[in-house]
C-alpha cells in the first residue's frame, strides 16, 4: 500500500494552522488544553481571615477538584493591597497566578497617585465571586428608625452624629462618604485602627457601615438598629432591612470580591477560569455558604466583570476627592 507523501501532510497541517489563525493561535489552544499542569496560586492582599480571603479557600477546593490540580491561596496583605495587586500584575501571564481581587484595589489609584501600575489596564477579569453589602446600623440611643429619618436627624443636628470606621479610604468608609456626598449631611467621620465594635455598642459611637457578620447577632438582639444596606437588591441576610437605595435613588455602595490575572494572560485560561468558578459559585450550598460570610454571589463573565472594576474606580475616585481621603 502507498503511503501518503509528508510533503503532503506537512501543508495540510499548515493550511490547518493559517485555519484557525496561525501559530500563535495554535499556541494558545495548545496552553489552554493543558492548562492547569502543575498548581495555581491565589494572592489574596488582604491578612487571613477576612471574608474575600474565605471566599477564596471556599471557591481553591472545588477549583482543584473540577480542574486536576491544587489552588493555593496565599495572603499578601500591605498598604491597602497594592503589595498583593501589583505582585499579580508583575507574574508571568500564564495564569499559574491569579489575585482574588476587592473592591478597594479599584480605588486605591485615586488614594495612591504614585502606583507603579494601573490596577484597572494591568489586571485581567477573570471572574466576579459577588458582593460584600454593607449595613448602616445605629445605636439605640440615637431616635432613626429609616435613613430618611437620620437624613433629617444629621441634618437637624449638624455634626453631632459620629460614623466610625475601619480606617480611612476603606471600603466602609467610602459607603459612608457616598452617602455623605449624595445627601449633604454632616456627621463626623471617627477612624479606628482596631474594632470599633465596643464603642458602638457602648454609644460612644452612634453610626457604621458595618460588615454584615459582625453585627447581625447585635441586630437581631436588638443592641443595634439596622436602617438600610447599601446593595441595590435586599441582602439574604437581611431580608427585613430596606437597601438605602429605597430612600436614596442611585445609591450603591457595597464592597466586592472577585478573581483577576496578569493583563496578558491568554483569553483561553480566563474562560476555562470564569466558566468553572461560576459553575461553583452557583451552586446552592456554595451560595448558602457566601450568605453565611455576608456575600451575594453573582455570576458574570469577564467582559461584565471588567466594565464593574471600570465604573468602581472612576466612582469611587469622585467619593475619595469630594471627601478629602488620605490613605493611612
Amino acid at each position: 500500500m502507498r503511503r501518503p507523501s509528508l510533503q503532503f501532510s506537512r501543508r495540510k497541517f499548515f493550511q490547518l494552522v493559517a485555519a484557525i489563525g496561525g501559530p500563535a493561535s495554535l499556541s494558545g489552544l495548545a496552553s489552554a488544553q493543558v492548562y492547569p499542569s502543575r498548581p495555581v496560586h491565589m494572592i489574596v492582599d488582604i491578612p487571613a481571615g477576612l471574608a474575600p480571603d474565605v471566599l477564596a479557600r471556599l471557591i481553591a477546593g472545588p477549583l482543584a477538584a473540577r480542574l486536576g490540580q491544587d489552588f493555593v491561596v496565599e495572603n499578601k496583605p500591605g498598604a491597602g493591597g497594592n503589595v498583593g495587586a501589583e505582585y499579580v500584575i508583575r507574574a508571568a501571564p500564564d495564569g499559574y497566578t491569579l489575585l482574588v481581587m476587592i473592591s478597594g484595589n479599584a480605588a486605591n489609584a485615586a488614594l495612591y497617585p504614585n502606583l507603579d501600575f494601573n490596577f484597572v489596564h494591568d489586571i485581567a477579569p477573570v471572574a466576579f465571586l459577588g458582593y460584600t453589602p454593607f449595613v448602616a446600623v445605629v445605636h439605640p440611643s440615637v431616635a432613626v428608625r429609616t435613613i430618611a429619618e437620620l437624613v433629617a436627624y444629621a441634618k437637624t443636628n449638624p455634626g453631632k452624629l459620629n460614623n466610625a470606621s475601619q480606617g480611612a479610604g476603606t471600603a466602609p468608609h467610602l459607603a459612608f462618604e457616598l452617602f455623605r456626598m449624595m445627601t449633604g449631611v454632616n456627621i463626623v467621620h471617627v477612624p479606628y485602627r482596631s474594632s470599633y465594635l465596643p464603642d458602638l455598642l457602648a454609644g460612644q459611637v452612634q453610626l457604621a457601615f458595618a460588615t454584615v457578620p459582625p453585627v447581625l447577632d447585635y441586630i437581631h438582639t436588638g443592641r443595634l438598629r439596622a436602617l438600610g444596606v447599601t446593595s441595590m437588591k435586599r441582602m439574604e441576610a437581611l431580608p427585613d432591612v430596606p437597601t438605602i437605595a429605597e430612600t436614596l435613588p442611585g445609591y450603591e455602595g457595597s464592597g466586592w470580591a472577585g478573581v483577576g490575572a496578569q493583563r496578558d494572560t491568554p483569553g483561553e485560561i480566563v474562560d476555562i477560569l470564569n466558566r468553572n468558578i461560576n459553575t461553583i459559585i452557583a451552586d446552592p450550598a456554595m451560595q448558602a455558604r457566601f450568605v453565611a460570610l455576608g456575600a451575594e454571589p453573582e455570576p458574570m463573565t469577564p467582559s461584565q466583570f471588567g466594565a464593574l472594576i471600570a465604573n468602581a474606580a472612576g466612582k469611587w475616585a469622585k467619593v475619595i476627592a469630594f471627601a478629602n481621603i488620605k490613605a493611612n
